[in-house]
């Protein structure tokens, strides 16, 4: 990528520069090496690596992938290898390949789970930002997820700031019925930044067998279909808090990142659009200057939360 282009595509996360604003969304991407034999994916401006826990998992029975009419539902359940494999297998893979830093997306079932995870990917080189799932359910506050009221979206920020140095972003559920409160306490807990959404909850049924799709009966529904729910989040929430917004939820071309960011986004994730399609973030990078031309951008910086 050359100067002038990344002068025009490059934005700031939380402190930390980054040649374009294109992030590929946790459990969308692995752990990037597997990317990497497909593209360069130095040309990312970073990306946000599975969900980790402090266990293995194996997550859901299957099936738990079910398609629909633009967009998908999933209810992989988080599986991953575990953090203490991420830190020994994952991590040194992927520096093999990918130059950056990288965004290290923690899941949680309990708050003492959320710290450990946390405060051991935080002193991790590679990682550059924590991106905190709070969509997971609180094993010990009766399954609901810490992220759908804002006490509880508060407790597990503070917990989590006090053991971790490096940039702080909060990934939030749409699920709830005011997202612009849990945005204001997770900032005033002190958070450098908010990412959402993450999946709608949906469901299909099998009309032959007369029974749910999935295993799990209900799973996240994402892809083309959910991006204006998420444009108006982005857009109410970037005007509430003052620390940068991440964007996500159906995005799939050049055109719904630049929507994105006048939105409010200061960086965007694309998410189902990589399992369509593999190049997905390659080629939306590629096709940034001729769209920003189209609409007479010069730099993408200058653009964040221009709709308001």
């Amino acid at each position: 990528m050359g100067e002038v282009t990344k002068a025009r595509l490059g934005v700031n996360l939380c402190g930390i520069d980054i040649d374009n604003p294109i992030i590929p969304a946790s459990g969308t991407f692995g752990y990037g090496y597997e990317f990497a034999e497909l593209y360069d994916i130095n040309v990312l401006g970073t990306f946000s690596f599975k969900g980790t826990t402090r266990e293995a998992r194996f997550g859901n029975p299957t099936p738990r992938i079910a398609e629909c009419p633009s967009g998908m539902l999933n209810a992989v359940g988080l599986q991953n290898p575990g953090v203490d494999a991420v830190v020994t297998k994952e991590l040194p893979r992927l520096k093999a390949v990918f130059d950056k830093p990288v965004m290290a997306n923690v899941s949680g079932f309990s708050l003492d789970e959320y710290v450990e995870v946390s405060s051991r990917l935080d002193r991790e080189e590679q990682v550059g930002w924590i991106e905190l799932n709070i969509s997971c359910p609180n094993v010990h506050g009766g399954g609901m997820a810490f992220g759908t009221c804002a006490g509880s979206a508060e407790t597990v920020v503070k917990a989590v700031r006090d053991v971790v140095k490096k940039p702080l972003i909060v990934k939030f559920s749409p699920n709830v019925t005011d997202i612009v409160e849990i945005a204001k306490a997770v900032e005033a807990a002190g958070a450098d930044g908010v990412s959402l959404i993450n999946t709608l909850l949906g469901m299909r049924i099998d009309l032959r067998k007369k029974k749910p799709l999935l295993a799990n009966t209900t799973g996240g529904y994402s892809g083309a279909a959910v991006f204006p729910v998420a444009v108006r989040m982005v857009y109410q929430v970037s005007k509430a808090v003052k620390i940068p917004v991440v964007g996500m939820g159906g995005v799939s071309c050049a055109e719904d990142v630049i929507e994105m960011m006048l939105a409010g986004a200061t960086a965007v994730e694309v998410g189902a659009e990589n399992l369509r399609n593999p190049f997905a973030c390659r080629d939306i990078i590629a096709a940034l200057p001729e769209v920003m031309d189209k609409y007479n951008i010069n730099t993408l910086k200058e653009i964040i939360g221009g709709a308001h």
